[in-house]
Parts: C-alpha cells; structure tokens; sequence
C-alpha cells in the first residue's frame, strides 16, 4: 500500500476524530452545522460518526491482511479482547461521569450503550466477518443487512419520534429500561437494533479497503458517486436519519467518506503533508486514545471549574452565543491536539 494511500487514511480519520471532540463540547447554542439533525435530515456533524465506522472498517481489512484473515485463536482472541476493551472502556466513562456526582455504587441509571460501545460492536462484527467468510460475500451481505433493516423499520414505525411506537427504541426500552438509554433524542441513538446497519456501514469500509489495496485508489471516485446517489434517492422513501441510522443514511454518508477520501489519496504528496494535514494527523494516529481524553477531560473539567473559566473567557471575546460555544469547543480540540503532538513527537500509538 502506498504511502500517499496510508497518510490520507490517516489524516482523514484524524479530520473525523477532531471532528467529533469539536461537536461534542461545545455550549448551547451553536452554529446549526455543529449541531445534529433533530430527527429526519443530515447536518455536517451527522456525518462524523459514520466517516469513523467507514474509516474503522477499512483499517480492520488493512490490520487483518497481515495474518491472511485467517481464522484461528490468536486472530479470534486479538478481535474479540480488542472490542471488549473499547466496550468496557465506553462504559468505564459513564462510571467515570457518576463517581464525581458521588453515585458511583447506584448502578440504577448507568447508560449501557454510547459511541466506543457502538464501535466496539461494529468492529467485533466486521473484524469476525473478515476471518470468518468469503470476501466476495462482503457486499451481498451489506445488502442483506441493509434490506432486513429496511424491513423491521417499515413494520415497526421506524419513522416513528415516540420511544414507546418505534421498534428501535421499543427494543432497548424492553431489553434495558428507561433509566439505561440515552434520553436527549426521541430513542437511543446508539441502541441496539440501530447497529445492525452500522454494522453494514463498517462493511461497507471494509470493502472500499479491499479496493484501496487491490486496485487504483481512484475507484472510490465511482464507488463513492454511487453510494451517494442511491443514499439521497432512497431518501423519498426512507429519509436520511441518524439517531435510527437509516439505509439511505448509511448509504449517503459512506459514499460522502469515500469520496473525502479518494480526493486526499489522488492528493500530490507535497499537499498531505502541508501544515494543515499534520495538524490532522497528530488526532489521527492516536484516534481513540485522544477521543476518550477528550470524554474524560470533559467530565474532569465541568467539575474543577475550567469549564467555567473558559466559557467567562468565550464570553468575554464574543457576544454572540454561537461563537462562544465555538471558542469553548475550539479549546477542547487544541489540549486535545497537544497531548496528542507529545505522543506524535516521541512516536508514541496507544493501540488496544
């Protein structure tokens, strides 16, 4: 694989992961494309956390390929520990979150599922699909899990804004009660079900990883055009939406990372490494280490008053709400960035 090919992977999974620091800590309220759809619809911010699954799944063909996706208990054991980690570390920052309230022991209202859970899930499924069947099997079954979905949303009021109607949320609510599900949205939007064409968005990534290695990096130029036309035409019928991952959704915003990047693949060299692209890659080389920091320092900080010190300062440069909650994010992003350029300078990957 190409240099070019493994810098732009890398810069473009740090884009994402800067990304989603950026839109998780900001203030309220904050420019609408900083802020998710409410619930039907796509904004720039909805298309951070599939970019990530896009990139994960292209990373676990290019990780994978070094033992021949073969199937035996090294491999099994380094997928299986892998996503058990990133679980259990997604929900060691929730457990994190309740022992500075001093309600660590009340287990009651502990959220089970989030982000690294999601992620962990997807790259379980996706890493033991790699070793496990044929990779020419890889786009049927994306089809399968896609359609399937379709299915179960069409039949059970996927559409539908009420926890209690739309099977999606009807399913967490059943499985894991109220007290354990994300409440800012209509249902969870990292729930169980909905992982289902999560998993098929990670595929998806696996397979354009296939192409990156197999063939000319710029036939994710037409993969990604496809993927993107079919996602906004089967919007009419299935509207884009995040917090249930909807098909056309899945579809619209693999095609959207793709195409991101076929273009910094197809970049001259002398444009991937210009001041800007490096920034990215301090974030991309260490992705999941500086996305839990930045949870964790989020959570440290609301309660040793830096937050507030930093909002006063926001404050005091701008009136306008909106660029407040910019500054307050930008801040987040930049220590983030800083931990990050010591690691990257001393050549430090914190893998799991």
């Amino acid at each position: 694989m190409s240099n070019n090919r493994i810098v732009s992977i890398d810069i473009l999974r740090g884009m994402t992961v800067a990304a989603m620091i950026l839109v998780n800590n900001g203030l309220s309220p904050s420019f609408a494309i900083l802020e998710h759809a409410e619930w039907n619809g796509m904004t720039p911010t909805d298309l951070v956390f599939p970019f990530f699954l896009f990139i994960m799944g292209i990373s676990t063909y290019i990780s994978l390929r070094k033992y021949n996706f073969e199937w035996n208990r090294q491999t099994v054991w380094k997928i299986v520990r892998r996503a058990l980690l990133l679980f259990l570390i997604g929900m060691a920052m929730r457990w994190y979150a309740k022992w500075w309230n001093g309600t660590q022991w009340d287990l009651s209202n502990l959220r089970y599922f989030g982000v690294l859970q999601r992620i962990a899930l997807c790259y379980l499924a996706a890493g033991l699909f790699a070793i496990g069947v044929k990779h020419k099997y890889t786009l049927p079954t994306v089809v399968i899990l896609l359609v399937g979905y379709t299915i179960i949303l069409l039949t059970g009021n996927g559409y539908t804004p009420d926890i209690n109607q739309n099977i999606v949320g009807r399913i967490d609510l059943n499985l894991f009660g109220y007290d354990h599900l994300y409440h800012g949205n209509p249902i969870d939007p990292e729930g169980l079900l909905s992982t289902i064409p999560a998993i098929a968005h990670t595929l998806i990534g696996f397979y354009c990883g296939k192409i990156m290695l197999t063939r000319q990096s710029n036939a994710l130029y037409p993969i990604g055009s496809v993927l993107v036309i079919l996602g906004y035409l089967l919007q009419f019928w299935l509207p884009l939406n995040k917090i249930i991952w909807s098909p056309s959704y899945t579809l619209a915003s693999c095609g959207l990372a793709a195409l991101c990047l076929a273009l910094l693949t197809n970049s001259p060299r002398s444009t991937l490494h210009s001041p800007l692209k490096k920034f990215f890659l301090v974030f991309g080389v260490n992705p999941l280490a500086l996305f839990v920091l930045s949870g964790l320092l989020a959570i440290t900080f609301s309660h040793i008053g830096v937050n507030g010190a930093v909002a006063t300062f926001a404050r005091w440069l701008f009136t306008m709400p909106e660029l407040q909650s910019l500054i307050f994010a930008l801040f987040y992003v930049l220590v983030c960035w800083l931990v990050g350029y010591i690691l990257y300078r001393r050549h430090i990957y914190i893998k799991l």
